[in-house]
């Protein structure tokens, strides 16, 4: 059996971020409904798009 153990939070950094009106409504829009953060939307895109960039230099 697994042991439980209490989840960390990852050291953040507060950031500030200016996004054009229009790409704040479209990710309003797709996460409308949804148990998702505007930041949590936000911090994964970034992450699929690091990746793929990653990937794209191999």
């Amino acid at each position: 059996m697994k042991k439980f153990q209490i989840p960390s939070v990852p050291p953040t950094t507060n950031k500030c971020i200016r996004f054009p009106n229009d790409v704040i409504e479209q990710v309003e829009n797709q996460i409308k409904g949804s148990n998702c953060t505007f930041t949590a939307f936000v911090i994964e895109a970034v992450r699929v798009a690091l990746e793929n960039l990653e990937e794209e230099k191999q």
